[in-house]
């Protein structure tokens, strides 16, 4: 089971390093080469263009097709309705997330996502999927201005984004979000 365990944290290590790659618009000595693309003059759209085929345009639909290149379709769903779900909140990054920076609609977006995230241990409830992996990248620069008051306003998102960053080979080259677990005074005397 150990020897599993690492194999399996060298291979997620490997495809994060490949999402990683997506998300950033970076791509060194790679067959397949990300670019951006500038529209209305402010919005950056990744590019992948591949040595066989036509453009890959859209950071879900690059994402998508890098997992399945690494042969880890499981990041997508293990079933029809799973699936329905990643493809929800790989949405939900590039639509609700991606663009929206106001105050207002941060606090919209965290209180629904709060709400969601109640029961949920994942996006799609208990398995760990691309969908995670993108929101994650996509809410960092949120949650990182977070004050603590707010980040205990937002309870569930901050147990789900805590554990995200702690996933082997997640957080990459962002910055550690804290998070108190324990109250430094109480009431009490």
């Amino acid at each position: 089971v150990k020897g599993t365990n690492t194999a399996l944290r060298a291979s997620a290590r490997k495809l994060l390093v490949i999402l990683e790659v997506v998300v950033s618009f970076e791509c060194e000595g790679r067959s397949e080469t990300p670019r951006s693309s500038v529209v209305n003059g402010k919005q950056q759209i990744p590019v992948l263009q591949t040595n066989n085929g036509p453009s890959l345009t859209g950071l879900t639909t690059i994402a998508a097709h890098l997992v399945k290149q690494a042969n880890k379709e499981y990041l997508l769903g293990s079933t029809a309705e799973e699936k329905a779900i990643v493809q929800q909140w790989l949405e939900y990054r590039v639509t609700r997330v991606d663009g929206h920076s106001s105050k207002d609609d941060i606090r919209a977006l965290l209180k629904d996502l709060n709400s969601y995230l109640e029961d949920k241990v994942y996006l799609t409830g208990y398995n760990f999927t691309l969908a995670d992996i993108l929101l994650y990248y996509g809410l960092h620069r949120f949650i990182v201005d977070l004050t603590v008051q707010e980040k205990e306003k937002y309870l569930n998102v901050s147990r789900w984004f805590c554990h995200i960053q702690h996933y082997p080979g997640i957080r990459q080259h962002l910055s550690s979000v804290v998070f108190i677990k324990n109250r430094l005074y109480t009431n009490s005397h």
